[in-house]
């Protein structure tokens, strides 16, 4: 397959402009094109995956992807798809973001062989209000402004929507003039929530400089049960280490329904078409096995975690299902069993508490009689050693870092007790 027809197969290709001209373009020779990255915090999160994948799909094809830092139109605030204003950053704030997020972009795109990441505060902020009257505002129609779907839906709506985020548009509109000006660069790509405003682009470079300019879209990635892209209940699944680890990120992969394991491998990872097809067969035939998730998270977690993250993710999740606990960190531990019940102990209770006290003080037994014939039946365990002996002390060499300990009720009832007063 050409990369057309890949991104076609892969699901990629939702909506574009040209018709059968950017098909052409694309097999024609190497193009520039880029996508823009919203950096209203300091990370990316799972969300930006497509367009992060996207581009790295398009260099390894021999193309020249721009990553473009919305420094500048993260000032305004993009209306697609908010149902009201949103909070904005001072130019400070958006700078800071936006160096924090080129360690992550590079991770994708290999900047010394053609890709580059720009901000578009640069050209933006020295652009004059009068002059972008001039140059850029007479070449839109207010009328066909009020047309798109961004600003119908918020105008439709009780916040409305402000000149500010009105202006948006245009805005994003000029970026991409500029960048074929400055970058020679010809297609722009994003999600679908994005096709009017790069539109609006492409009919610019035609207006101000008879070019043809073209846009391509992805569809909105959701999961099939409801669950938005990248989110949890405790919020965003983030890029970076500090915010998600890579266990939780991990997981968060291996967790998606059978529905999402081959979309979610189309249009995250560079495995080839029969290696998928093979993954989504065998979601088909054993899904109890988790075989395409299990790869769709270890593929993702490589790429963004690289080879250490991916080693500490797959540590974890072998420790939570019956590997061994040795060499994890407290932290890894305490994220690892976050949602299982725990309790904290005196320190001096380490080495005077039994295990059948243990299980008990854990709530894993509702009395000392209950735990002993737990023991007694083969289980229990702390850590992931059985229990062979009811009235044995818990000690310093059953803790599973510096303060933890797990104690485990048959197979997958856990808890923690923590010796840290």
């Amino acid at each position: 397959m050409d990369l057309f027809d890949e991104l076609l197969w892969r699901g990629l290709a939702y909506q574009w402009t040209g018709e059968d001209a950017l098909p052409a373009r694309l097999r024609d020779g190497p193009i520039t094109l880029y996508c823009g990255f919203d950096p209203s915090a300091p990370s990316l999160h799972i969300g930006n995956l497509v367009g992060l994948t996207t581009l790295r799909r398009f260099q390894k094809a021999g193309h020249h992807p721009i990553a473009v830092a919305g420094g500048g139109t993260g000032m305004i605030g993009d209306p697609s798809g908010k149902s009201e204003e949103r909070n904005l950053l001072s130019e400070s704030e958006l700078a800071e973001n936006v160096a924090s997020i080129r360690a992550q972009i590079a991770r994708f795109l290999d900047f010394d062989a053609g890709a580059s990441l720009v901000n578009n505060a640069d050209w933006l902020g020295a652009l004059g209000y009068i002059e972008f009257l001039r140059d850029v505002g007479k070449h839109f129609s207010v009328n066909a402004m009020l047309a798109k779907e961004s600003v119908r839906a918020r105008l439709e709506s009780r916040a409305g929507i402000s000149y500010t985020e009105f202006s948006y548009m245009l805005m994003q509109a000029y970026d991409f003039v500029h960048l074929h000006e400055t970058a020679g660069c010809e297609l722009q790509v994003g999600g679908s929530d994005q096709f009017g405003n790069i539109s609006v682009g492409v009919d610019l470079g035609r207006r101000m400089h008879g070019v043809q300019l073209f846009g391509l879209t992805w569809p909105l990635v959701t999961r099939s049960d409801g669950v938005k892209m990248g989110k949890t209940a405790e919020g965003a699944v983030w890029l970076d280490p500090a915010r998600t680890s890579p266990y939780a990120f991990y997981q968060w992969f291996v967790n998606v329904p059978d529905a999402d394991a081959g979309p979610f491998l189309r249009f995250f990872t560079e495995l080839p078409r029969e290696e998928i097809e093979a993954l989504e067969a065998d979601v088909a035939r054993a899904p109890q096995k988790r075989e395409a998730q299990r790869r769709l998270a270890r593929e993702l977690t490589l790429l963004v975690h690289g080879e250490d993250g991916l080693r500490a993710a797959e540590r974890a999740s072998a420790a939570l299902f019956g590997g061994d606990l040795d060499g994890l960190t407290e932290t890894e531990l305490l994220e690892i069993f976050a949602d299982v019940p725990s309790k904290d102990l005196p320190r001096a209770r380490l080495g005077a508490i039994t295990a059948g006290e243990a299980l008990t003080e854990a709530g894993l037994a509702k009395s000392k009689s209950e735990a002993r014939r737990l023991i007694e039946g083969g289980g229990a365990s702390i850590g992931n050693r059985r229990i062979d002996d009811a009235e044995r002390p818990v000690g310093l060499g059953d803790l599973a870092s510096e303060t933890v300990a797990v104690l485990r009720a048959g197979k997958n009832r856990f808890a923690l007790l923590r010796f840290a007063r």
